[in-house]
């Protein structure tokens, strides 16, 4: 491989990152009237300004701005990331009961009181960040304090893994559900990918005995219990002891798991762990280039029995399979998965990217056409997955430009 290729791509990706995304937030994210940041912003970039806020946007723009920082250093990403923290901390920290609120209105006042797991696991992963970028050690505490919060509460003693929502004080909440669009089962896969996402990203600050084991074992669930060995994807949702309540499975959760696996067995830095989970990741990111790819680089939304059966392409998943890819080929040298990482890279550029009002689409049909009713910015649509899969690929792919693997 010419290791100036190499590099080329790897510029267009700081370029992407320097240019379009981090200023997109740095302009626009904050609630300079209300305090935090905004709820709401139409792709025209219209914001609404009485949009409620949610955890998983505030949680992830903690993380964002916290990892940027590490890469350059840019004051204004602590300034962001410091304001990020205190919002974070002052209106969706439950004083009483422990843990993070779902939702909070305009100015800040707790709206959805529930305690969903998912959203723990982004603020776990968001404090862990901010605490590794500038060691503030409340961070940490209020990470550790998340971490036994869920083990107390959502570890499902009897058949292993985690609910999915409590109640306010903790009590498991029935028939709960992340989003309108999710099932309401006992168990998902998001949930326990995001929860391993979180607990390596701690173990890296607090490398714990007891977070060492349970990481172990959430790697062990996505092994024995997640991944369907049929036909290689992750299962999205299961009742209490495990048993699949759906068919359907998403590329980009599929590819996302793959590389968030990988980082998992790297973390704990346990050979076997490491081998065991290697087969595991090559299997998920080759049945998705295999199936999810489309002929123009852009990444397939949703499957089953291998058909695609919703052929959109959302921003998300683009960006994972970036990531996904270049890490498959780090782990295979199979140039098979470096081409498709350039491929994907390339649709991103010709038609998620936009030019006119910056930051990425939601959304694209499969004639490249945007969704301009989708947000720019909400509940769901922020910086973590596009700016993060810029960092990884920018790391990778100058570790791949000197000749290392």
């Amino acid at each position: 491989m010419q290791a100036d290729k190499v590099r080329q791509f790897s510029q267009s990706v700081r370029l992407e990152l320097e240019q379009n995304l981090v200023p997109f937030w740095l302009r626009y994210a904050a609630d300079y009237d209300r305090g935090g940041f905004i709820g709401a912003m139409s792709n025209e970039l219209i914001v609404d300004a009485e949009a409620d806020k949610g955890l998983i946007l505030n949680a992830r723009l903690l993380w964002t701005f916290s990892a940027a920082y590490q890469f350059n250093g840019d004051l204004r990403f602590r300034n962001l990331a410091e304001r990020a923290y205190a919002y974070l901390e002052q209106c969706f920290w439950d004083r009483q009961y422990g843990g993070m609120v779902w939702r909070v209105n305009a100015t800040g006042e707790m709206v959805d009181w529930q305690k969903k797991i998912y959203g723990q696991a982004f603020t776990l992963y968001a404090w862990t960040e901010y605490f590794r970028a500038f060691q503030v050690q409340s961070a940490l505490e209020h990470a550790i304090a998340l971490f036994r919060a869920i083990e107390q509460y959502s570890l499902d003693d009897e058949h292993a893994g985690y609910i999915e929502v409590c109640q306010r004080d903790w009590s498991v909440a029935e028939a709960a559900r992340l989003s309108p669009k999710d099932m309401a089962a006992k168990k998902s896969m998001n949930n326990h990918l995001h929860l391993l996402e979180a607990y390596s990203n701690l173990h890296r600050a607090w490398p714990n005995d007891q977070l060492r084991r349970q990481l172990r074992g959430l790697i062990g669930i996505f092994e024995q219990r997640i991944l369907c060995r049929k036909n290689s994807h992750l299962n999205h949702f299961f009742d209490a002891a495990w048993e699949p309540q759906s068919h359907s499975y998403t590329f980009g959760h599929d590819i996302e798991g793959s590389w968030l696996l990988w980082e998992a067995a790297q973390v704990l830095g346990d050979q076997d762990v490491a081998d065991s989970v290697r087969d595991m990741v090559l299997r998920l990111a080759r049945v998705t280039l295999a199936q999810g790819l489309d002929r123009d680089g852009g990444l397939f939304y949703e499957g089953q029995g291998g058909q695609v059966t919703d052929h959109n392409k959302e921003w998300w998943p683009q960006a994972e399979a970036l990531v996904g890819f270049l890490n498959a080929y780090e782990l295979s040298e199979d140039r098979e998965f470096y081409q498709a990482a350039q491929a994907v890279w390339t649709f991103i550029q010709e038609y998620v990217v936009d030019r006119e009002h910056g930051e990425w689409f939601w959304r694209v049909d499969r004639m490249g056409q945007p969704d301009p009713a989708e947000p720019k910015i909400s509940e769901w649509k922020s910086p973590y997955h596009n700016v993060r899969a810029c960092l990884e690929a920018i790391r990778r792919l100058e570790k791949l430009s000197h000749g290392s693997i």
